[in-house]
């Protein structure tokens, strides 16, 4: 099960550069867990540290680097991420997914994203979302201006909706969004045929007996 996406209000943080690959998000040094729990400390490790952390480093006694704007006290409790076009390049990581949802947060948006990553997030029930560079532009010259700056997405009509009455469609799969409003990852709507699915094998076993011979 993941957690259900309908509704979200959120204060938006900044990652405002284009390219942002895996391992900028989550280095190769952290992902020593298949655990979906405990990345978020290093997040964005290489950016957000002055020092080259490493496994079992305490973040508590790292030094952070006051330039990179997720450090900004304006941004700390951000649920939604804007950033640019191809987030999530590079290697196909799932702990990419794993560390933004464990940091806190629920959506990204952008204006494209890196297929295997865009999947991934659907299945770990983060919500990305891709709208023109046009608006991404405007998104961020409203976050840079606006302290506070929070937004709503409504996932059933599939808009983002900002508090001066703005608002934009998205685009998303129909199976993705309704895993996400139900809470369901790709194993959970499987298990929802597990009678059928006992029910052939059990007749399969009657059909062809010799393929399960080896099996006890």
């Amino acid at each position: 099960m993941i957690e259900p996406f309908n509704r979200h209000r959120g204060l938006v943080g900044p990652m405002d550069r284009a390219n942002v690959d895996t391992d900028m998000i989550i280095p190769k040094q952290f992902l020593k867990s298949i655990k979906k729990t405990g990345f978020g400390a290093n997040l964005f490790d290489e950016l957000r540290y002055i020092d080259q952390g490493s496994q079992g480093s305490n973040p508590q006694e790292r030094k952070e680097n006051p330039d990179f704007a997720l450090n900004n006290d304006r941004y700390i409790g951000s649920s939604i991420l804007l950033t640019r076009n191809n987030f999530g390049c590079g290697s196909s990581r799932e702990h990419a997914p794993w560390a933004l949802k464990d940091f806190g947060f629920r959506a990204i948006i952008a204006s494209s994203f890196a297929d295997i990553f865009y999947n991934n997030c659907f299945k770990n029930g983060l919500l990305p979302i891709i709208l023109h560079e046009d608006l991404i532009d405007k998104l961020f010259t409203q976050l840079y201006y606006e302290i506070g700056f929070s937004i709503s997405i409504d996932l059933h009509p599939q808009r983002v909706l900002l508090d001066d009455g703005r608002s934009f469609t998205f685009q998303i799969d129909q199976f993705y969004k309704n895993c996400l409003i139900e809470g369901l990852d790709e194993i959970d709507v499987t298990l929802r045929d597990k009678q059928a699915i006992t029910r052939y094998e059990m007749e399969r076993r009657k059909l062809h007996p010799w393929i399960f011979g080896a099996i006890k």
